[in-house]
């Protein structure tokens, strides 16, 4: 992928370096990589910009430009920004930033909207609050909440789960950063010495390693998932097959 200071960016894409920057402040460009004081930009950077510049020629304004991008980040329709009676701000549940009322927790979780619940699920930053209301902070676990809730499944226990995982992926990710730790990083008790040319080194490879790390980590996840389904499956049919008696000795 190339990659671009922000003035190559500029000329490649047709647009003033000013309006790079406008379009990066509202939200519109996805910032830089940053290696020391220089923003590092790519083909993906120019390809925004060239969609930005079709869409503005269509007579799109910018907080129109803004909420459909960010419906296309998360798999939502236009009809979704379109029927969304106040512009600007976004209230679909299943975007980051939507505003919920204690009556919108309480029509997803009833009785279990209790305040030490919704004082977990704010330190835990699945929702922050807002006023009297709260902002969606984690909107893919506020839906895999509200389907498990609607499962059965306690809303306290979903939130304990949430918070053993995030342990999980804690450790997870120490050993991807260990990886370059170990390599650049001065073991205790010894002196740390970095040139310049070392620091964009290392810079680079964290870079490379994020989005391969992510993509390692969902494979894994997918196929751990798929063999502890099989045996869930394995263990409900062997238990439909047992007699009165075994299933109480196998209890």
């Amino acid at each position: 992928m190339n990659e671009y200071r922000i003035d190559d960016l500029a000329r490649a894409s047709g647009v003033s370096v000013r309006n790079v920057r406008v379009y990066q402040d509202r939200g519109l460009l996805p910032p830089p990589r940053k290696v020391g004081r220089t923003g590092w930009y790519n083909d993906d950077h120019l390809a925004r910009l060239e969609l930005i510049g079709r869409m503005l020629d269509r007579g799109y304004t910018f907080v129109t430009i803004s909420e459909l991008l960010t419906a296309a980040r998360y798999g939502l329709e236009v009809k979704d920004v379109l029927e969304n009676d106040d512009p600007g701000v976004l209230r679909n549940p299943d975007w980051p930033g939507a505003r919920l009322s204690m009556d919108d927790l309480r029509e997803k979780f009833g009785d279990e909207a209790t305040e030490a619940n919704i004082a977990r699920g704010v330190e835990l930053d699945v929702i922050a609050p807002l006023g009297e209301d709260f902002t969606v902070t984690n909107p893919k676990f506020l839906k895999t909440a509200e389907v498990l809730h609607g499962s059965g499944m306690s809303l306290a226990d979903i939130l304990e789960q949430n918070a053993a995982v995030r342990r999980d992926l804690a450790d997870v990710a120490a050993r991807f950063v260990s990886v370059v730790a170990d390599r650049y990083l001065a073991k205790d008790g010894e002196e740390l010495e970095l040139d310049e040319e070392t620091v964009t080194e290392v810079v680079n490879l964290v870079n490379r390693i994020k989005p391969l790390a992510h993509d390692t980590v969902s494979i894994l996840f997918a196929e751990a998932m798929e063999s502890e389904i099989a045996k869930a499956l394995h263990k409900a049919a062997a238990q439909l097959g047992a007699t009165p008696s075994e299933d109480s000795q196998a209890s």
